[in-house]
C-alpha cells in the first residue's frame, strides 16, 4: 500500500515596513494636490456657514410655519455645510461621484415634511451648498441675497396678523370624543377667533391645528381648563414667536 503524505508549510505574514507606512499616511494627509484645495474649502465652509445661518434667522423671522421654525432652523447650518463638503469632494474625481451616488442610494429618510414651506427652505440650503461646493461663490451669493430679498419683500407686505395670534395644536386620544367642532365651539365662548389649519385623524388620536387670535392672555388658561374637563388626556400645545402680548 502506498501512502501519500502531504506537506503543509504555513507562510510568515510579510510585515510591512516602516518606511512604506510612512509613505502612505504621507500620501493620505499631506498630498500636495490636496493640500493646495484646503483654503478654497476651508473659506467654502466658512461662507456657507454664515449663509445658512442668515437664512435661518430669515426662515424664523419671516416663516408662516406652524412648527417651530427655531427647531426647524437648526437644520440648516448641518445640511448646508455637509452639502459644500461632498460637493468640494465629489467634483474632484469621477469615481468618487459614482461611489457617492451608491452610498446615498441605501439612506431612506423617514422624517415627515408637513409644511411646503419647510420644503423650500430645505431646497435653497441644499443650494448653498452645491454652488459654494461647485467653486460658483459669486453666483451663489447673488442670488442667495437676491431670494432673501424676495422674502423679506413678501414678508413685511403679508398683512400683519396681529400682536396675539397662536399657532395652536389640540391633540387627544380618539377615546375621549374630543372633536376639531368641540375645541371650536370652546374657543367661540370665549370669544376668540380661531381658522382650522390642519386636522389629523388616526383610529387612536385626534390632532387639530388652529390659528387663535385671543382678546385676552387669560383667555388661554380658561381655554386649556375648559379642553380638560372634555378630555382629561388632551394635549394643548401653542407657538408664536412673538409672543403675547400685555
Amino acid at each position: 500500500m502506498a501512502l501519500n503524505f502531504r506537506l503543509f508549510v504555513t507562510k510568515r505574514p510579510r510585515l510591512i515596513p516602516p518606511v512604506e507606512i510612512e509613505d502612505a499616511l504621507r500620501d493620505l494627509f499631506w498630498n500636495p494636490a490636496t493640500i493646495a484645495t484646503l483654503p478654497k474649502l476651508v473659506i467654502s465652509l466658512a461662507v456657507s456657514a454664515l449663509l445658512s445661518a442668515i437664512l435661518g434667522q430669515c426662515y424664523i423671522r419671516f416663516g408662516q410655519s406652524l412648527s417651530n421654525r427655531r427647531h426647524f432652523a437648526r437644520n440648516f447650518l448641518v445640511l448646508t455645510v455637509t452639502t459644500t463638503l461632498i460637493i468640494s469632494i465629489v467634483r474632484s474625481s469621477l469615481a468618487v461621484s459614482l461611489g457617492l451616488v451608491g452610498a446615498l442610494s441605501i439612506v431612506r429618510f423617514r422624517a415627515a415634511i408637513k409644511e411646503p414651506e419647510e420644503l423650500g427652505y430645505l431646497f435653497l440650503a441644499i443650494s448653498i451648498g452645491l454652488g459654494l461646493g461647485a467653486g460658483q461663490a459669486l453666483v451663489t451669493v447673488g442670488a442667495f441675497v437676491i431670494i432673501l430679498t424676495l422674502i423679506a419683500i413678501r414678508g413685511l407686505l403679508r398683512n400683519d396678523p396681529g400682536p396675539s395670534n397662536l399657532h395652536l395644536t389640540v391633540a387627544s386620544p380618539s377615546s375621549s370624543k374630543l372633536t376639531a367642532a368641540g375645541v371650536m365651539q370652546a374657543l367661540a365662548g370665549l370669544g376668540a377667533s380661531a381658522s382650522l389649519r390642519r386636522f389629523d385623524q388616526s383610529p387612536d388620536r385626534m390632532e387639530a391645528a388652529f390659528l387663535v387670535n385671543f382678546k385676552e392672555p387669560a383667555h388661554l388658561e380658561q381655554f386649556s381648563n375648559r379642553l380638560r374637563e372634555l378630555s382629561p388626556e388632551v394635549r394643548v400645545s401653542c407657538v408664536d414667536d412673538r409672543g403675547i402680548g400685555l
